[in-house]
C-alpha cells in the first residue's frame, strides 16, 4: 500500500503479503493536504490580519527552533546541525522581530496565548541564556499568565541539570523527551544523537523539578528494531512512568536520509518494519501500559490519569488560532492555513525587509473545516455527533453515511447512541482509515 498516494491502492485493501513501508507520509497532521497551500494565496493572510480580533477563539503560538546535534535518518523537518552561537543568536532575534511584527495586527492585538509550544529541530539544542532572552523577550509581547500549556520539545543529551532547572523556570508545564528507542545500537542505527544513559540521566532529574507533565515518545518500527528489543523498550518505558507516552509508527517521508539511501540503491520497499508489524508492536504497548493503569487516549497517545489535558492538540483540532513563528512553521489563523519560509535564509531576508516570511497559504471552506475537524479528532478513538450538530449544525451521521458505514461493515468502527467508536484495530490504522472522509478533490493529493 503507497503511504503517499490513495489512487495505487484503495486504503483498506488487504492483500496477502505484508504491506512493506514505502516512501512518502502516512501521519495525518492537518487537512486539506499541504500540497494544495500555494504562494498564490498568501494575499489571504493579510486580509485575515486586517480583521478585528475575535473573543472567542484561543490562541496558541509555536516558535520553531531549527537547531539540532545531529540530523537523524528518518527527519525530514527543516533543521541545521552547523550553524554556531552567533547564527543562532541572529535566528533568534529575527523570531522575535517576527512575532513583535504580528502581534501589532488588529487580529492579534491585545490577545495572549492559550497555550505556547517550542517545537523543532531542538529547543533544547539552546543554551541557558538563550533560552532566557528568548523566552523574556516572547513574554513582553504577549504574556504567557493566561496559557494553560507551554510545551517544549527536548532531545535527551543536549540537557543539563542547569537547562532542565532553566526550562521549568521560565514556565514550561510539558515537557516532551525524544526518546524513541532506549537500546544505543538503535538509537545509532537510526540516526539518533543521544543514547540510553542520557535518557535515564535527564528524565530522573527533570522527574525531580515537579513538571506537571512529561511525556516520552517511542517510534516502533525503527531500522533493525527486533521483537525482543521492543518488549524491553515498553517495559522500560512503564518502569519510568511518565504521565503520556507517544507511540508513532515509523515511516519515511521525502527528503530524509533513508530515502537518499532508497532511491540511490533503487529501492521501492524502506528498511524498517512493515505496518503489520508496527502496528502489531503498538497494540503490545498499548496492552502493557493497560496493564500498568495507563489509559490509551488516542491513536498515538497513553496517559496515567485519563483526565489529563492536551491543550495544544485539542485546541488545534478544534479550529484554534495558532501563530506560526520561524523557519517552515506552519498554523492557522481564522480559515486560513499557512506556512513560512522553509529556509532560513529567505526567512531571514524577509523578516529584516519588514515584510512575511510567510511561503505558502489555504484558505479552507466550511465543509473543508468540518471534514478537518471530524478527521483529526476521530484519532481520538471515539467522537459524538451531537458536537459537530450544534457546531456545525450538521448531521455527520447522515452526512459521512457512506465511509462510516464501510468501516462499519469493515469491523473498525461502531455506532452507539451519539458516538462513533473506534475499535483497536481501526484506532492502529486510523491514518489510513481517515482518506475515506476527503473530499473527492483531495483523495488524489500525495498528503506530503
Amino acid at each position: 500500500m503507497s503511504t503517499t498516494d490513495s489512487t495505487i491502492n484503495h486504503p483498506l485493501e488487504r492483500p496477502e503479503e505484508r504491506e512493506q513501508t514505502e516512501v512518502g507520509n502516512y501521519f495525518v497532521a492537518n487537512y486539506p493536504p499541504f500540497s494544495f497551500w500555494k504562494p498564490e494565496y498568501k494575499t489571504k493572510i493579510d486580509e485575515v490580519l486586517d480583521r478585528p480580533a475575535p473573543k472567542d477563539v484561543p490562541l496558541g503560538v509555536y516558535f520553531h527552533i531549527p537547531f539540532c546535534r545531529k540530523r537523524c535518518h528518518f527527519c525530514y523537518f527543516r533543521v541545521y546541525t552547523d550553524k554556531n552561537a552567533a547564527e543562532i543568536r541572529a535566528y533568534i532575534d529575527a523570531g522575535v522581530k517576527e512575532y513583535e511584527a504580528m502581534a501589532k495586527r488588529a487580529y492579534l492585538q491585545g490577545r495572549k496565548p492559550k497555550f505556547v509550544y517550542f517545537g523543532g529541530g531542538t529547543p533544547s539544542y539552546l543554551s541557558v541564556d538563550q533560552l532566557q532572552d528568548l523566552t523574556d523577550r516572547m513574554k513582553a509581547i504577549m504574556p504567557w499568565d493566561d496559557a494553560e500549556e507551554v510545551a517544549f520539545e527536548c532531545e535527551p543529551g543536549t540537557l543539563t541539570e542547569k537547562k532542565l532547572a532553566k526550562i521549568r523556570e521560565i514556565g514550561v508545564t510539558r515537557l516532551s523527551l525524544g526518546v524513541e528507542n532506549f537500546d544505543d545500537h538503535i538509537l545509532e542505527t537510526n540516526g539518533r544523537a543521544h543514547r540510553g544513559k542520557e535518557i535515564e540521566r535527564a528524565y530522573r532529574f527533570a522527574q525531580s523539578l515537579g513538571f506537571p507533565q512529561i511525556n516520552i515518545d517511542l517510534i516502533a518500527g525503527m531500522m533493525e528494531e527486533t521483537e525482543d528489543n521492543w518488549k524491553r523498550v515498553v517495559e522500560k518505558a512503564i518502569s519510568l512512568e511518565p504521565e503520556c507516552v507517544t507511540i508513532y509508527q515509523m515511516e519515511v517521508p521525502f527528503n530524509t536520509t533513508i530515502y537518499k539511501q532508497m532511491k540511490e540503491g533503487g529501492k521501492l520497499t524502506a528498511p524498517v518494519a512493515d505496518w503489520q508489524t508496527k502496528r502489531r508492536w503498538v497494540d503490545y504497548a498499548f496492552n502493557e501500559f493497560e496493564k500498568a493503569g495507563y489509559t490509551v487516549s488516542s491513536a498515538t497517545t497513553v496517559v496515567k490519569n485519563p483526565d489529563v489535558k492536551f491543550v495544544y492538540r485539542d485546541a488545534l483540532w478544534e479550529g484554534a488560532d495558532l501563530l506560526p513563528l520561524g523557519v517552515a512553521s506552519f498554523g492557522m489563523l481564522a480559515d486560513v492555513h499557512y506556512q513560512n519560509q522553509a529556509d532560513v535564509g529567505p526567512y531571514m531576508e524577509a523578516v529584516e525587509a519588514g515584510e512575511s516570511p510567510a511561503f505558502r497559504a489555504y484558505e479552507t471552506s466550511a465543509e473543508e473545516r468540518l471534514v478537518r475537524e471530524f478527521i483529526l479528532r476521530l484519532k481520538l478513538g471515539m467522537i459524538r455527533p451531537s458536537y459537530y450538530q450544534h457546531k456545525f449544525g450538521v448531521d455527520v451521521l447522515e452526512r459521512f453515511q457512506k465511509p462510516l458505514a464501510y468501516l462499519q461493515s469493515e469491523g473498525f468502527i461502531r455506532l452507539e447512541e451519539d458516538a462513533i467508536i473506534l475499535n483497536r484495530e481501526g484506532l492502529l490504522q486510523v491514518d489510513r482509515l481517515l482518506h475515506e472522509f476527503f473530499l473527492t478533490e483531495h483523495r488524489d493529493a500525495r498528503y506530503t
